[in-house]
C-alpha cells in the first residue's frame, strides 16, 4: 500500500457557537473554494497524526466524503494531499 503524503494547510472556518460552549463548523474555504460541511459526524481531542499537531477533530461530511478538520487554539486546519 503506497502511503500518500499530506501537508497541514490552515482553512477559514465558518462556525456556529452554541451559549453551552459548543462549536459547529458549518463551512471551510479549502484554496480559495468555500466547501459547505454537510455533517459532523464525530468531535474528540485527537492528534493530526499525519501532519503533526493535536487540537479538536472534527470528522466532517462534505460531499458525500468524509474527511477531518482540526481546530488548535483557534486556528483551523486540515490534512491535505499533496
Amino acid at each position: 500500500m503506497i502511503r500518500e503524503e499530506r501537508r497541514k494547510v490552515y482553512v477559514e472556518v465558518t462556525a456556529l457557537h452554541t451559549p453551552e460552549g459548543a462549536t459547529c463548523p458549518l463551512s471551510l474555504i479549502f484554496e480559495d473554494t468555500t466547501y459547505e460541511i454537510d455533517q459532523v459526524k464525530r468531535v474528540c481531542r485527537a492528534a493530526a497524526s499525519k501532519v503533526g499537531g493535536t487540537g479538536i477533530r472534527y470528522t466532517i461530511v462534505i460531499m458525500g466524503r468524509e474527511s477531518f478538520l482540526f481546530e488548535d487554539e483557534g486556528k483551523w486546519f486540515v490534512e491535505a494531499k499533496n
